[in-house]
């Protein structure tokens, strides 16, 4: 199986092209987007020079089971996923602003707080912590929107001040935000898993606010398992996770954290085929279900062309 690494389709009604660091997204008509979520994969901010296979379909798939199943808390940009690897949806105008938020002390907020900071976005922590532990109450730690390079911490204080989000939509982010987590968490739990941390981005549409992009993948959160969570804790061990920082560990173990004059690892077979494998099994845990691949022919982007453009020819308006 190859990677989709690059795309570059013509969609009827097709007016531009965004390539993000993971997701080609294409404008039709300036009424929907058809995400295409590739097999880049990406870690401190830096695409890395291999595709992971089927990642894509992956991210693509449980992003639109949970669209689906917190579509009642509030309302999302998907209409569709005509390919294992496409979501075509509404298109909003973005916030610049990611809504994390992290029920325990972990990945970056640890490496902070281990360094001595005792407050993240504005928001106080505890004294005492230790790694992994979890937090009295979810807390939601936003960061700018970088079109390029690293996203930056930043407060609700100064998001309001700078005028980046207002007042009223920002608290309604929030809102949102900490309950589609608390939804997260009961699905994960249900799976044996605990949503740990994770991002959500909203948009707007005709002065509604909408859910956009992916939610709860491993792309976006981390998860632990629950079953020796607390023994792994009282031991100081390191927890079992399924998330993207098993990525970001091995570049580390290999002395690259994106810094200016590093250079990313070989990838080679083996590590690429071991991360494939780590997708497909966060996707079985959090899904609940067994991962089929989609059609493993060398012509994958033919497929995706077809898929995507027989569904716009039968739905737009």
């Amino acid at each position: 199986m190859k990677a989709v690494v690059k795309t570059n389709f013509n969609f009827p009604k097709q007016k531009s092209l965004y390539v993000g660091k993971v997701r080609d997204v294409y404008n039709i008509d300036d009424k929907y987007m058809a995400m295409v979520v590739s097999d880049r994969i990406s870690a401190f901010d830096v695409v890395l020079p291999k595709g992971i296979p089927f990642k894509g379909q992956v991210l693509n798939q449980i992003a639109a089971k949970f669209l689906d199943t917190t579509a009642d808390i509030i309302p999302n940009w998907k209409l569709a996923t005509p390919d294992p690897m496409v979501t075509i949806g509404l298109k909003c105008e973005g916030f610049r602003v990611e809504m994390i938020v992290r029920g325990y002390l972990a990945g970056s907020a640890w490496r902070e707080y281990k360094a001595g900071a005792r407050t993240l976005c504005g928001v106080p922590l505890p004294e005492g912590m230790i790694e992994n532990q979890k937090f009295p109450t979810p807390i939601v730690t936003p960061t700018t929107k970088a079109d390029e390079g690293h996203d930056q911490n930043i407060s609700k204080e100064e998001i309001i001040s700078t005028g980046l989000v207002d007042r009223e939509d920002y608290e309604q982010l929030e809102k949102y935000a900490l309950a589609l987590f608390q939804r997260g968490t009961e699905i994960a739990a249900a799976q044996g898993l605990i949503l740990v941390d994770t991002k959500y981005e909203f948009g707007k549409r005709d002065g509604k606010i909408y859910l956009i992009d992916e939610i709860h993948t491993p792309d976006s959160s981390r998860y632990f398992y629950a079953e020796g969570y607390e023994e792994r804790q009282a031991k100081g061990e390191r927890q079992r996770q399924l998330s993207k920082e098993f990525v970001r560990e091995w570049l580390m173990a290999n002395n690259f954290q994106g810094l200016e004059g590093q250079h990313v690892p070989e990838m080679t077979d083996e590590i690429v085929n071991s991360i494939t494998d780590r997708y497909i099994e966060l996707y079985e845990h959090i899904c609940g279900e067994k991962f089929v691949k989609a059609s493993e022919s060398d012509d994958v982007a033919a497929r995706i062309e077809k898929n995507v453009t027989e569904w716009l020819n039968a739905n737009m308006k």
